[in-house]
Parts: structure tokens; sequence; C-alpha cells
């Protein structure tokens, strides 16, 4: 086995290992094996071989890795929808008279939730009130 082909597995196994870790790191290594394979294959001695990988890896880290990171990382701040922002603007029956320092309950669609009012004021059993924000289970509604 030549040794050009040794670099060669060395940059499979750092793909393979990359897939079980984050961050692009592992696979700027792999890039820098292909380097050096390439000088290897070039019958060039060890010593520039270990440059080629260093210069490889070195590249990689500047200039692939942001690039990755940045398409891997796109949604990162961008807030995720989910089916509870569906109850906002939704009304809601009191089922449970919601006091003006306290919670109450309300039902939206035969589901029952814990509330609060949103300007501390009092909803009485029956009353119609509407959606307007929710703190993990706890919806604020209004009049």
């Amino acid at each position: 086995m030549e040794i050009w082909q040794i670099w060669v597995i060395a940059a499979l196994v750092f793909f393979i290992v990359e897939i079980f870790t984050s961050g692009f790191a592992i696979a700027c290594l792999s890039v820098g094996c292909l380097f050096s394979a390439v000088g290897a294959a070039l019958k060039l001695s060890m010593t520039w071989q270990v440059a080629f990988f260093a210069l490889g890896a070195f590249l990689a880290f500047i200039f692939i890795r942001p690039f990755v990171l940045k398409l891997m990382n796109k949604n990162a701040g961008t807030k995720i929808k989910t089916n509870m922002d569906n109850v906002i603007g939704r009304k809601a029956v009191v089922t449970e008279k919601i006091e003006s320092d306290g919670y109450g309950r309300v039902k939206i669609d035969g589901d029952d939730w814990k509330a609060r009012m949103e300007d501390d004021s009092e909803a009485e059993v029956g009353e119609k009130v509407t959606v307007v924000s929710y703190e993990s289970i706890i919806l604020t509604v209004k009049k």
C-alpha cells in the first residue's frame, strides 16, 4: 500500500468521525489529509506531506468551516413557530373565574387552559375573552 492511499484512508476516517460530531472541525483535518495525499502522489518527502497537511487543514479552517457553519446555523436566530402560536387571537370561554390578581381557566375548542388577565381585571364564568399571548402553558387573555 502506498503512502498516498494511507492519507486517503485517514481522510475517510476523519470524515466518518465528523458525522458523529458537530462543528466541522474534524472534517478540516480530513481536507488536510487529502492535501497530503496529493503531496504523497507527487512523491514529495514526508516533511512536505506534513506541510501540505497543515496548509490544507489551515485553509479549510479559514475558508470552508465558516461557510459550512453559516449554512448549518442559518435558522438559529429565527423563532420557531409552534402550534401554540395558533391560539393567539382566538376566542375562549371562561370556565373558572379569572381573578384580577390570580389565575382562572378558559376553554378553546374543548381544551382547558390556565389563564390570567392582561390588564388585571376580572372575567366571570361564561364570558368570552381573546388570547393575546402565552408563557409556557398559561394563556394571557383580555376581554
